[in-house]
């Protein structure tokens, strides 16, 4: 009796043992699964998440000097928090005789989402594309290298938008660099129209009113030569004009937080809002390389 006391005593023990590993392996699980891709950062998203003014991180800001060399100064945005490693980045520059207040809704806004964010002013407003795209690469070393959260910046995730010129130098930026991992032209100008040898996954928003650039001669040539093997999709806003880009716009918050998320942190978990290609009432036409390799 006390040896079948004893056995079933062990068995208890053992049977508790195996209870608990179970318990911490379906526990750690999710960790596991998130190591898979070190790149992710913040919840999984949804149309209300991404859609949201804010996203889950606080956000915090540092001014550059104009007195900088390589283009005008400007403001970072960027994470508070420093428990979840690195972040990567992108570089925004303004249109013709803007500045960087005329896209600054964009900083907080894309920095919230987990992402370092630079806008920028040009060394002079009457900047050309070809300038501007310098410019976006002189930010991009001066934010990895120079900057006072370059401990914070992968710089191997590095990405680039602009609008107007600033849009035609976000393309001449990613065919002159083709590290760059992602590049969101808004109602983009410039006089090349063939951009066969962009390698880049580029997001290009066109405007349906817009009379500056329209995107006949701009945005779709623009989106048409640049080779399917790059990513590419074009979105064109409803009813929009050419300085939509300059105050708050969902549509273009939404889509340009899921290119940089898929192209900048490889996060496959934001496929969803690009593939099928959006729709809707805000949106008069779509195309894009679903599915994303």
């Amino acid at each position: 009796m006390q040896a079948t006391r004893k056995r079933g005593m062990l068995a208890a023990v053992l049977a508790a043992v195996l209870s608990a590993a179970v318990g911490v392996a379906v526990a750690t699980a999710p960790s596991a699964a998130a190591a898979d891709n070190p790149y992710e950062r913040g919840p999984a998203p949804t149309n209300s998440s991404i859609e949201a003014v804010r996203g889950s991180y606080a956000v915090s800001t540092t001014s550059v000097s104009s007195l900088v060399t390589g283009f005008g100064g400007g403001t970072v945005y960027y994470p508070t928090t420093t428990a979840d490693g690195t972040f990567g980045a992108v570089v925004i520059v303004p249109g013709y005789t803007g500045t960087q207040s005329s896209i600054s809704w964009l900083g907080p806004r894309l920095a919230s989402q987990g992402f370092v964010v630079f806008t920028i002013d040009t060394n002079t407003t009457l900047d050309q594309p070809g300038q501007r795209a310098d410019q976006l690469q002189a930010a991009l070393d001066y934010l990895t290298e120079r900057s006072s959260v370059r401990t914070r910046v992968d710089a191997d995730r590095l990405a680039v938008m602009g609008h107007s010129m600033g849009g035609g130098g976000s393309l001449e930026a990613t065919r002159e660099n083709p590290d760059i991992k992602a590049s969101i032209p808004m109602t983009p100008w410039h006089t090349t129209k063939s951009w066969s040898t962009i390698s880049t996954p580029t997001l290009i928003f066109g405007a349906e009113n817009d009379s500056v650039a329209p995107v006949a001669s701009h945005s779709v040539p623009f989106y048409n030569s640049i080779p399917s093997s790059a990513e590419k999709m074009y979105i064109e806003l409803n009813g929009a004009s050419h300085f939509a880009p300059n105050s708050s716009n969902t549509t273009i918050a939404k889509y340009a937080i899921s290119w940089l998320k898929r192209f900048v942190d490889d996060d496959t978990r934001y496929d969803q809002f690009l593939c099928p290609v959006p729709t809707g009432s805000a949106i008069e036409e779509s195309r894009g390389t679903c599915p994303l390799g």
